[in-house]
């Protein structure tokens, strides 16, 4: 009798300890508050999949409108916590050598297949897109670019936008030559014909001629002059 007893008490020890084991390990289970002290990458991983989960629950639940506006924020409030610890645990796994899930990660999509619309990083799920506030929030129009100031206008001002690099592309010294040819030519022909002239004074003519056409110096200066003065009605007036 004695020795059944002993068994019996030795039976009973032994599933007291075994449940003693069971519950350390459900406790050891649990999920780290820091997804930094996880330093196990298969862990790391089943721990994401576990909120992965938690947030599928959670965006199907709020989808039904007839929670009532406080349960609805507050679960707006638990997706978007989990969101955060998902992100956490994503970047733990890529620095135990994982894959790196921000790059190649879906983006978060609704029940819908749309993609979830947020505000500063804090998305709105289901039924929370037509709580009062929400749906004023993104309707709103994006405030126009600021204006520049005029000292912002006139940094990008140099003298390539004056035009005083002008010959140095090579293309225009040549087009004025041949423009002060051609009027060279224009205003001895013109003198020509008003005053009929002897052959023998045709030297003295063209002498004459060449000292009434302007230089090339007095041209660019007067395209310069005329640059300025189309600035000036820009800008100023």
């Amino acid at each position: 009798m004695a020795r059944n007893a002993e068994k019996a008490m030795t039976t009973l020890a032994r599933w007291r300890a075994a449940q003693s084991n069971e519950g350390a390990r459900k406790e050891q289970e649990r999920r780290p508050y820091l997804a930094s002290e996880c330093r196990d990458l298969r862990k790391a991983e089943k721990w994401r999949m576990q909120i992965i989960r938690e947030i599928a629950k959670k965006v199907a639940q709020i989808q039904n409108a007839g929670l009532g506006e406080f349960r609805i924020r507050d679960l707006n409030d638990e997706i978007n916590k989990l969101l955060r610890e998902k992100r956490h645990w994503e970047a733990q796994i890529k620095e135990l050598g994982g894959p790196d899930y921000s790059r190649v990660g879906p983006r978060m999509l609704d029940h819908e297949g749309r993609e979830v619309p947020g505000n500063r990083g804090y998305k709105y799920f289901g039924a929370a897109k037509e709580l009062p506030g929400v749906r004023e929030l993104f309707e709103q129009e994006p405030p126009p670019p600021p204006r520049k100031t005029r000292a912002e206008l006139m940094k990008d001002i140099d003298a390539d936008y004056y035009g005083y690099r002008d010959d140095d592309d090579g293309i225009l010294l040549p087009l004025e030559q041949k423009a002060e040819q051609e009027a060279r030519e224009r205003a001895m022909q013109e003198w020509l014909a008003q005053n009929e002239k002897e052959p023998e004074m045709e030297e003295e003519i063209e002498t004459t001629a060449q000292k009434a056409i302007p230089s090339q110096q007095d041209i660019q200066e007067a395209l310069l002059a005329r640059k300025k003065q189309e600035l000036l009605e820009k800008y100023v007036l």
